[in-house]
């Protein structure tokens, strides 16, 4: 099967350098395989979208000098198709509303069914996925193998929040078989969520995708880049040196400085997964 790839940032800030090694990593890996990447705005969460964000990522989309096979889509755009999937596993009784609060579920953060067999009406609430009692594994590229018992480890998990937006979870698993995705570039914080999307796709009848979770950048106080921990948005005059350092960030094989496109080009030609650090976070410390 073709690889098809994919950068999937979502705009609640702008891009920062953690992001653009996911970028980077997700196109090198998918070009050095004849493969397409794709971007794809991951918004469902409308009231957390920064201003001025979106239109960060796609500055630096181009000011980096990637070139996306297709036209980025925006999930704010696709909602009517995540409904369909909620509606389709409701008819399978796959699903079931749930009224509890995070007040009420204190700091459990593994479901105890509480609602599962009250057959609360579906308006106003949030939905969640039933869970089976099944361990799911798969083999990371660079992490090995990892498992979770589904029941024990994760419960069951929210689709579709009480206020109407769409979970990340049910997003970017139907999103990645719409667009046809093989394979998930993307950092080691996402690793948890891995076993979880895996299992729905299950249910939905979608293949099985390849997964390789990048280790993390980290800050001087030993947090990961993030948006939450105010990491410094990408100066996208600085294209050519910050495409450097992430390239080293991930132990590649030194480019000329040259435009960022060609920069990449020579990149995915000395791409080298094997030089990737087999670790969740990186050494030293990125701003």
């Amino acid at each position: 099967m073709a690889y098809v790839g994919r950068f999937a940032p979502s705009p609640t800030g702008p891009l920062h350098f953690g992001s653009l090694i996911t970028a980077v990593a997700s196109y090198c890996d998918a070009r050095a395989q004849q493969g397409q990447w794709l971007v794809r705005i991951e918004d469902t969460d409308i009231p957390r979208i920064y201003p001025g964000s979106e239109a960060h990522i796609l500055n630096a989309i181009e000011a980096f000098g990637f070139d996306p096979d297709a036209e980025i889509i925006f999930q704010k755009e696709r909602l009517d198709l995540y409904e369909a999937v909620i509606e389709q596993l409701g008819q399978q009784g796959l699903v079931y509303a749930c009224q509890c609060t995070r007040k009420m579920l204190g700091s459990n953060h593994i479901y105890q069914d509480t609602c599962r067999d009250l057959n609360l009406p579906f308006e106003h609430q949030a939905i969640r996925l039933k869970v089976e009692d099944v361990e799911i594994c798969f083999a990371d590229l660079l992490q090995g193998k990892h498992c979770s018992q589904l029941k024990k480890d994760l419960g069951d998990f929210v689709l579709k929040r009480r206020d109407g937006i769409i979970n990340y979870q049910l997003a970017v698993v139907v999103d990645d078989y719409l667009q046809g995705m093989t394979h998930v570039v993307r950092g080691a914080d996402l690793l948890d969520n891995t076993e979880r999307q895996i299992y729905l796709g299950q249910l939905l009848g979608y293949p099985r995708l390849q997964y390789m979770h990048l280790p993390l950048a980290m800050n001087a106080q030993g947090q990961k880049l993030s948006k939450q921990n105010l990491a410094q948005a990408l100066d996208l005059t600085q294209a050519r040196q910050l495409l450097q350092q992430a390239l080293q960030a991930l132990h590649q094989p030194q480019v000329e400085l040259d435009t960022p496109y060609r920069m990449l080009q020579q990149a995915v030609v000395q791409w080298d997964i094997a030089r990737i650090p087999h670790t969740t976070t990186l050494q030293g410390h990125y701003l």
